[in-house]
């Protein structure tokens, strides 16, 4: 994908889902904060990228490894005028999981990665050869073989206990309360009254305590709830207007608008991507 701008992205995914990748240059592009549910390895291979994450600001030099956790929410540009190039997979906690058990023989606890970016040229290594393998087409058996070399090296490298304190019961149920209503409901346009009745609290209450749950607010998490479930018709072939139309965007234009400022790629790219699997 080419969008006049100098950006450009080219995106993979396997045929489960449970893996995929995109190698990319931004210049101008600017990711809206959100966050994956899957594990996000990705290495700068040239200019630095910026984002704030875990309520801290980071930036990714040349070389160097990002790390994001299911759900860390993030945000994402350049840090100056020249861009910069990376290359990125996803890896869902069930693939990860499947990958130590393997190595432990044993089944083994999810990893958590306390340093959102990482200065260690084995990861880095490991991650673009990869990525390489992944949208070069390489044989199966090589691609499991290094997705077990990169899921090993980054839990034996980088994973840490968890740092980030829990919130406080009462700020963890309200947040709960409305996760639960958004959750069994995405289409519905729910004022914030609403939500913030079936949470339990004053509308100001909801919103601190689903920032500090969720670290976005509760209309960005809608929007990710809603462009998750895009992902999904949209792999499963349906066409783009249909899926607009059907997970609440105005039309296939708004969808699109969005669908690039979370994933990086549009809805027409990551269709073809998994209609070539």
């Amino acid at each position: 994908m080419r969008d006049g701008t100098g950006d450009w992205a080219r995106y993979w995914r396997s045929d489960d889902g449970a893996l995929e990748a995109m190698h990319a240059h931004f210049e101008r592009h600017v990711y809206h904060r959100h966050s994956h549910e899957t594990y996000s390895f990705g290495v700068t291979e040239d200019g630095h990228q910026a984002f704030t994450c875990r309520g801290a600001a980071h930036t990714s030099a040349a070389g160097m490894v990002i790390a994001f956790n299911p759900d860390d929410p993030h945000d994402g540009h350049a840090a100056d005028a020249l861009g910069f190039t990376y290359r990125i997979v996803h890896l869902g906690p069930d693939l990860v999981s499947g990958v130590l058990a393997d190595i432990a023989d044993r089944r083994a606890a999810l990893p958590l990665f306390d340093a959102p970016v990482l200065d260690d040229p084995v990861l880095a290594r490991n991650l673009r050869a990869l990525h390489a393998a992944l949208l070069g087409g390489a044989p199966a058996l090589r691609r499991d073989e290094l997705l077990t070399a990169t899921v090993g090296s980054m839990v034996r490298r980088a994973a840490t206990a968890p740092v980030r304190p829990a919130a406080p019961a009462a700020t963890a149920r309200i947040a709960e309360r409305a996760r639960r209503r958004l959750h069994d409901a995405p289409l519905d346009d729910v004022p914030a009254d609403e939500l913030a009745r079936a949470a339990g609290c004053s509308r100001f209450a909801l919103y601190r305590a689903f920032q500090k749950a969720h670290g976005m607010s509760p209309s960005d998490y809608q929007r990710q709830l809603r462009l998750r479930a895009a992902r999904a018709l949209l792999a499963s072939g349906e066409p783009i207007g249909d899926v607009a139309a059907g997970t609440g965007f105005a039309d296939q234009s708004h969808l699109t608008r969005w669908f690039v400022r979370y994933f990086g790629v549009t809805p027409g790219a990551f269709r073809r991507a998994h209609a070539e699997q």
